[in-house]
């Protein structure tokens, strides 16, 4: 528990915002001692934290953003009230955690997806969450569009919604300079990215910057990108064998201008490929061996 006068140092905000941010907003509720002194538990400095950085950072106004920290806590009530305990083994609590959101958002519940996200990352870590959950849900998503189970604008929304969450993490983790630069996309058409998603991730986690287009990537812009941005290494992924020829020729594009840059060629299109025009890029290794082959590859030592 701190004093006023402690929390007021430690965040560099006066005591006399302090109280206006409690009597005038309700920003957070310090206990009080019998003589009447505000005490603040760790809870109520990470919210004054964040309040501070929403008002001098992104610049919005304290009324803002306590009327934000207040949705965020009645979110949060409502997530641990939907989410029961996980029961049974872990497996069966990922595919509990992994349908609940998948209901929500094809409900449209945005704001209770995300909660239910946020105490999933609390309660099983990033990369359970990651591979043992959103993962599930992507595919799960897919299916159900394929079949018609899900209007495009279910799929779009759900998609979406997953894979902003997956795009905040590309800025957590430190990137070391030594390690060559990455540009990962999907060619024109290809509209599945899970898997180089996650393959991007993986190399964010070992430090690796990647520059990520996404999926369905028009030509138009990249071959000056590579050369502008240094780019030593290009990861193209593709569901469909029906796109590596067409992969496969800008490939031959990018290596004539750019001699010294290789490539990692992934997904089910080119692991069906009969003859793939360069079998020496193709990714063959599971994603349980990636962490095998990374330390092992040429392209990172």
């Amino acid at each position: 528990m701190y004093s006023i006068k402690q929390v007021s140092e430690m965040l560099e905000i006066p005591t006399v915002t302090l109280r206006a941010w409690e009597n005038r907003y309700g920003a957070v509720n310090p206990t009080r001692t019998e003589s009447g002194y505000r005490v603040y538990s760790s809870e109520n400095i990470e919210d004054l934290k964040w309040l501070k950085e929403q008002v001098e950072d992104k610049h919005m106004s304290i009324s803002q953003a306590v009327l934000l920290l207040k949705e965020y806590r009645k979110e949060k009530r409502q997530v641990h009230a939907f989410s029961e305990p996980p029961v049974g083994s872990s497996k069966e609590a990922f595919a509990k955690m992994s349908d609940q959101i998948y209901r929500t958002l094809y409900q449209f519940q945005g704001e209770r997806a995300n909660g239910l996200i946020d105490f999933g990352f609390s309660m099983y870590g990033y990369d359970s969450m990651f591979y043992h959950v959103l993962v599930p849900v992507l595919i799960r998503v897919g299916d159900a569009w394929e079949s018609g189970r899900a209007t495009v604008a279910q799929e779009h929304f759900m998609t979406t919604l997953i894979s902003q969450r997956f795009y905040q993490f590309f800025h957590m983790f430190p990137i070391y300079p030594k390690l060559p630069k990455v540009l990962s996309f999907c060619p024109e058409g290809e509209h599945h990215q899970v898997g180089l998603m996650l393959f991007s991730l993986f190399l964010r986690k070992n430090g690796v910057e990647v520059l990520y287009l996404g999926a369905n990537t028009p030509l138009d812009g990249v071959l000056d990108m590579i050369g502008e941005q240094h780019v030593q290494l290009i990861c193209i992924s593709t569901m469909s064998s029906e796109l590596v020829p067409e992969s496969d020729a800008f490939v031959s594009l990018i290596a004539r201008r750019y001699p010294n840059v290789n490539f990692i060629l992934g997904g089910k299109g080119y692991e069906g490929a009969a003859q793939p025009m360069y079998p020496d890029w193709v990714m063959k290794e599971p994603a349980d061996k990636w962490q095998d082959w990374f330390e092992k590859s040429p392209y990172f030592r």
